[in-house]
């Protein structure tokens, strides 16, 4: 097996949300975490934190929930400032677990994901 694909066997490689709103999620991630974004066609926008690509798709009804998706911020408190200036709701303020601090918020779809950052 060729090096590059070892190195992706087993890991997280897309991470796909369903949307109400392309241009809402493309603001709302692009304000609060400077991700990039492609389209493809009207439904359907790739996005890219720079590191990992993932998609919003306003074909599949939304349906918040499911796994934790956990980003990383190396400032929580300016990180958070950016999620609730785009729109975003802090719902568990920042908390220190064994080797971080984190804090969850929900996107104005009404997903729920997390920040964390090292002690």
């Amino acid at each position: 097996m060729d090096t590059e694909i070892s190195n992706r066997d087993r890991c997280i490689n897309y991470i796909e949300f369903a949307v109400t709103d392309i241009a809402r999620s493309k603001d709302f991630y692009g304000t609060a975490f400077g991700w990039t974004f492609t389209d493809y066609g009207p439904d359907y926008c790739e996005f890219s934190d720079g590191h990992m690509k993932g998609g919003f798709d306003a074909h599949s009804p939304v349906t918040p929930g499911g796994p934790l998706v956990v980003l990383y911020g190396a400032d929580l408190v300016d990180v958070s400032r950016r999620i609730e200036a785009a729109g975003g709701n802090i719902v568990k303020p920042i908390y220190d677990f064994p080797g971080g601090r984190r804090f969850h918020f929900t996107d104005p779809d009404g997903y729920e994901l997390a920040v964390w950052t090292e002690t």
